[in-house]
């Protein structure tokens, strides 16, 4: 199956987007402190990602899809954290 390379934009993209976040998971995981991270801004950043992700889902766009299912697990996770370790 050969993609269009809008397809191989869109999964670059998405996979740049969705990895930055991973950095932030890890140390947050290994520290256990949040206090430097906005309670308001993750919320409002979680709550975009799912309305992206529901966009996504209504288009059949596969990239839109799979970015902002991974980010949105990665960012929720932050979240998580951010509540549980306050």
């Amino acid at each position: 199956m050969i993609m269009s390379f809008e397809t191989v934009l869109g999964l670059l993209a998405g996979s740049m987007t969705t990895i930055a976040f991973l950095p932030q998971v890890i140390r947050t995981w290994r520290t256990r402190s949040t206090a430097d991270i906005s309670l308001v801004m993750f919320l409002i950043l979680c709550t975009g990602i799912a309305l992206w992700l529901v966009y996504g889902l209504i288009r059949g766009d596969w990239p839109v899809i799979i970015a902002n299912g991974f980010t949105l697990v990665l960012a929720s996770t932050i979240l998580f954290f951010k509540l549980k370790y306050r």
